[in-house]
């Protein structure tokens, strides 16, 4: 690799911010393959190192390994997912089993592992402080998981196994990516959109620009089932279109990749030692045990299913259809919320301007809540036109990190809304965060304002908590910086920054119309929590059936074959009792990239159990005095700045004082009858 590649050294910028405008596609590759050379050589150098092992020559020596690839990757794969391309994805394909096939190198290395095991079966013996000591644990059950005591002939088999995993995965995100974009409706007149706000509109004809339809009007898939257009599009027909097309998506070119990848799974789990991969993955998790996450699941199904069916009882009786059916339900729900509660949620967009929700609302909770200061940094480059960048600072106006934001949808960006870290925290390595947002608000036309909805300004805020989670770290080692914590804790810190959103301070500094300035009405606010109680039923039962989806096709037993992918959804969602014809689940499985692609597998239960812990720790702010800099002093000090150092759920007892009741969120789902 040239020394032109800007990957090569550390970045020069402040924080170490990547290069981005040095960056070219070109440089990725080369990059990848030293960086994996470089850290396994480092690695393979521990390994042989003729000292006995100790703390630091062998577990910060493995800390310190990779930094090149580690540069890398966190470019890489955040462009793969925020601004991709034929290029990019060729790249992908090529670079995720071989990078598979790297961490299978290291972690089965039977010398190297001697070396970490020798350490954690002294490991009372070694005086390391409480950090040291989690890390040397955690890189032995790191160790351990990744198969390092298995057999030979297991190890080889963990690699093939490995190696399918990572392929078939990259080929799910890419059709399904290929299919959300194919799946687009064009349309070529104004008049079919009637029922959306004039902005809308707008974006619909800004959208087909940009896609290459001049003159029509695109609207492009969100990657959940229920599209947001569903609410206030007066046409039944292109309702059901719009719905049938999300619905759709994967039934072709990922209905085998969903069965194989179970399949897979399933066996890596058995070799391991598991009776299934979600037995797998919880062990390592908060829960605990599956029979933790089955148990809360069961609890909540049939009174969320009642729920929901009083909901549709009143749906139907409102719209006076025989044949009430799921691309009906949003928007009679509109119809219903607007008579009842006196709710237009296209009536309240003007009061959710862009810009002004980030720093009136986002940026000026978290300076109320943690001393948090904000400013734009135009001097430097993100990796596309549209990432803002933003300096952020302590109370006392020293350095903390860097804030990326990324808001708007593009044909190259993949839909939902993630957080990213683009620098980790370590005091190791003595680097500050950097963080990104990314979010899939409809980019307006030139000149116009961004309005978002309630939906999006909750997302928003709730991407934050995880920047925040991020930006807080303050760990020695760069394997707890952040966000690495299990993943069913992962959500509890960006769930608990949604409470700031109708918290009255916060609302009434960024809620203003865009073109007069005056606030949301108190009145309507109130209303609107309301009518947020209305729809919990419809919200909870789309999730659970998520959620057991994921859970069914990851407690399938090696050597068994699910079948056809849609009979089996079907199967699993009927024996759950959530088999609803009018809720369909917030993702089938064809197009469920957060379990097939992204990390979540048998872990999508994470939401509503972080949500536990979130809707506890709202609690406990009212009770102790709600916005107030001790609170978010403490919050921040107990919790969002421990990263992966402390045990999660001992950190949340130590700040609460106790377990976590389940109580609060129930009473907040409406689920307490």
């Amino acid at each position: 690799m040239t020394s032109t590649n800007p990957f090569l050294s550390p970045s020069t910028l402040p924080y170490e911010l990547p290069p981005f405008a040095d960056i070219r596609e070109e440089h990725y590759l080369p990059a990848f393959e030293q960086g994996m050379a470089e850290q396994l050589a480092e690695t393979e150098a521990v390994a042989a190192n003729p000292e006995p092992p100790g703390f630091e020559n062998t577990i910060v020596a493995l800390e310190r390994s990779g930094d090149l690839l580690d540069r890398v990757s966190k470019v890489f794969f955040n462009r793969a997912s925020a601004d991709t391309g034929p290029g990019i994805q060729e790249i992908e394909a090529r670079i995720n089993p071989a990078l598979a096939a790297h961490a299978d190198a290291i972690h089965l290395n039977p010398v190297l592992y001697s070396r970490v095991k020798a350490l954690y079966e002294t490991r009372t013996e070694l005086g390391l402080d409480a950090e040291a000591l989690r890390l040397l644990e955690r890189y032995h059950t790191r160790f351990v998981r990744a198969g390092a005591e298995l057999t030979e002939e297991g190890r080889e088999r963990l690699r093939a196994l490995n190696a399918e995993i990572a392929e078939a995965s990259t080929a799910f995100e890419q059709n399904l990516f290929a299919d959300t974009k194919a799946a687009a409706l064009v349309l070529d007149g104004a008049d079919e959109l009637a029922g959306l706000s004039a902005d809308a509109v707008a974006a619909a004809a800004a959208n087909a620009t940009a896609l290459g339809h001049d003159g029509k009007y695109v609207l492009s898939l969100k990657n959940f089932s229920n599209q947001s257009e569903l609410a206030s599009l007066d046409d039944r027909a292109l309702r059901e279109r719009l719905l049938t097309a999300s619905l759709g998506r994967g039934l072709t070119s990922n209905r085998e990749l969903t069965v194989r990848l179970a399949r897979l799974r399933a066996e890596r789990a058995a070799l391991l030692g598991y009776e299934n991969h979600a037995a797998y993955v919880v062990a390592d998790q908060t829960a605990g045990t599956p029979e933790a996450v089955t148990s809360l699941l069961a609890r909540l199904v049939p009174p969320a299913v009642a729920n929901a069916e009083r909901e549709a009882a009143a749906l139907a009786a409102a719209s006076g259809l025989e044949d009430f059916a799921a691309w009906d339900w949003t928007y009679w729900s509109e119809k219903v919320r607007k008579a009842e509660y006196d709710i237009d949620t296209a009536a309240m967009r003007p009061y959710f301007e862009l810009d002004r929700v980030l720093r009136d609302g986002v940026f000026h909770a978290a300076g109320q809540v943690y001393g948090l200061g904000f400013t734009e940094r135009t001097d430097l480059a993100g990796y596309h036109p549209d990432v803002r960048v933003f300096e952020v600072s302590n109370a006392d106006g020293s350095p903390l990190g860097l804030y990326l934001g990324d808001f708007f949808a593009r044909a190259s960006k993949r839909g939902g809304a993630w957080m990213n870290s683009l620098v980790d925290q370590s005091a190791l390595f003595g680097r500050k965060p950097v963080v990104v947002n990314n979010l899939n608000v409809a980019k307006p036309a030139a000149g116009e304002p961004a309005l978002l909805t309630y939906d999006e300004v909750n997302t928003l805020f709730h991407e934050f908590g995880h920047a925040l989670h991020g930006l807080f770290s303050e760990v020695r080692h760069p394997f707890f910086s952040g966000t690495a914590v299990p993943r069913d804790f992962v959500e509890y810190p960006s769930q608990v920054n949604e409470m700031w959103v109708t918290w009255p301070e916060v609302l009434a500094h960024y809620a203003r119309h865009h073109e007069t300035g005056e606030p949301v009405p108190a009145e309507l606010v109130t209303r609107m929590e309301a009518a947020e109680r209305f729809g919990q039923g419809f919200r909870t039962v789309e999730y659970l059936a998520a959620a057991v989806l994921d859970w069914a096709w990851h407690t399938i037993p090696a050597g068994h074959d699910p079948g056809d992918a849609e009979e089996f959804e079907a199967a699993a969602l009927k024996e759950a009792g959530l088999a609803l014809p009018a809720i369909p689940p917030r993702y089938r499985s064809t197009y469920f990239a957060h379990i097939f692609a992204h990390g979540y597998s048998a872990g999508y239960y994470s939401y509503i159990w972080s949500e536990v812990l979130d809707a506890d720790t709202v609690e406990w702010f009212k009770e102790n005095g709600g916005m107030r800099r001790e609170n978010g002093d403490t919050f921040r000090r107990e919790l969002l700045s421990r990263g992966g150092s402390v045990d999660p759920m001992a950190a949340f007892e130590g700040f609460r004082g106790r377990a976590p009741r389940i109580e609060p969120l129930l009473t907040r789902r409406g689920l307490t009858g």
